[in-house]
């Protein structure tokens, strides 16, 4: 009779036991801990998670020697349907990360994306993922000497609220998890104060009077351009990311009749070459350096008939950008074309 009733105590226990795994909120907590190696903030994660839905899955797969690491957790759309809630791709691998960039600055390289905010080593491209690209102090140098680093896409699904702070928060930590998985090394980021999160890269940037902006790109161009006055200016600039980007406009700010502009921009490492070269031969209106070993190009777009902006007039606005950059940077062997 004892024997009977300690079996129906177990069962009972183990059916509890069931009931309370089986619980929405329960399966949330126990996704969160075991996804992208538990290191994700949960309450950061939980508000991308628009109106409070559960978490459906997790998946992460590692690569070490090819220096790949990928996660990934899904939560329930307002439909019912399972939707991507994020995903993170890294690579430690040169190829790798050369392709990524290869298919984000297409041809002449002046894809919109936007700058990181706090220094965050990274951009948002066009397609709104957040790139990150950190050195690897542990991992050393590669075969050409070049200092190793690791590239991080983190992508927030179509359905989350990715335009919160929450999502560098949750950025970050999945730096630090890549980091770990693939033995770089890479210092902890900061994640940066504010309440808005990353930018949608396809909307106009915010610009201010150029003749009244106090910022890198504005001091890097003032003495080239000419009628300050008549120039609106967003600045790009991040001196931690492998890319830079000033963009002026000139015209009618409200309707856009008649609005003209000029894009500037730099691109820091090897993979850059082929923005500023169409086979070799240097493409007009580019420039060359050195930074930190590896090449790095400079470009500046210009639309057509700028009164005032002739060729000799935009590659001096060039040389001065380039100047720049390559100072702000410790870069040498600046060449613009022409």
């Amino acid at each position: 009779m004892r024997r009977w009733i300690k079996v129906a105590v177990a069962a009972v226990a183990v059916l509890a036991i069931g009931g309370w795994i089986a619980e929405p909120y329960v399966q949330d907590w126990m996704l969160l801990r075991g996804a992208c190696a538990g290191a994700l903030p949960g309450d950061a994660v939980r508000e991308l998670a628009v109106h409070g839905s559960h978490f459906t899955e997790e998946e992460s797969t590692t690569h070490e020697r090819l220096g790949s690491y990928s996660c990934s957790l899904g939560f329930e759309a307002d439909d019912g349907d399972d939707e991507l809630l994020l995903r993170m791709e890294a690579y430690t691998r040169r190829d790798d990360q050369d392709r990524e960039y290869m298919s984000l600055f297409e041809e002449r390289g002046f894809s919109p994306y936007a700058a990181l905010p706090g220094g965050l080593p990274g951009f948002v491209e066009r397609f709104g993922s957040l790139q990150f690209l950190v050195p690897c102090p542990d991992l050393g140098r590669d075969t050409e000497g070049r200092q190793r680093r690791m590239l991080v896409r983190t992508v927030f699904g179509r359905e989350a609220a990715a335009g919160q702070p929450a999502a560098y928060e949750t950025a970050v930590a999945l730096v630090a998890a890549a980091s770990d998985r693939l033995g770089c090394g890479a210092r902890p980021l900061r994640t940066p104060g504010g309440e808005s999160g990353p930018p949608d890269p396809e909307d106009d940037p915010r610009t201010v009077p150029f003749d009244k902006a106090d910022s890198a790109c504005a001091r890097a161009l003032r003495d080239a351009l000419p009628r300050p006055s008549g120039w609106r200016l967003a600045d790009g600039l991040n001196e931690a990311a492998p890319t830079d980007r000033c963009e002026l406009r000139t015209g009618d700010d409200d309707s856009g009749e008649g609005e003209r502009g000029m894009t500037f921009a730099a691109w820091y490492g090897d993979w850059s070459g082929r923005l500023v070269t169409d086979e070799g031969v240097p493409r007009p209106l580019t420039a060359t350096a050195r930074c930190d070993g590896e090449a790095a190009g400079f470009a500046l777009s210009a639309d057509e008939d700028i009164p005032g902006l002739g060729t000799a007039r935009q590659r001096a606005l060039l040389r001065a950008f380039a100047e720049d950059r390559t100072r702000q940077r410790g870069c040498t062997d600046l060449r613009v074309t022409g």
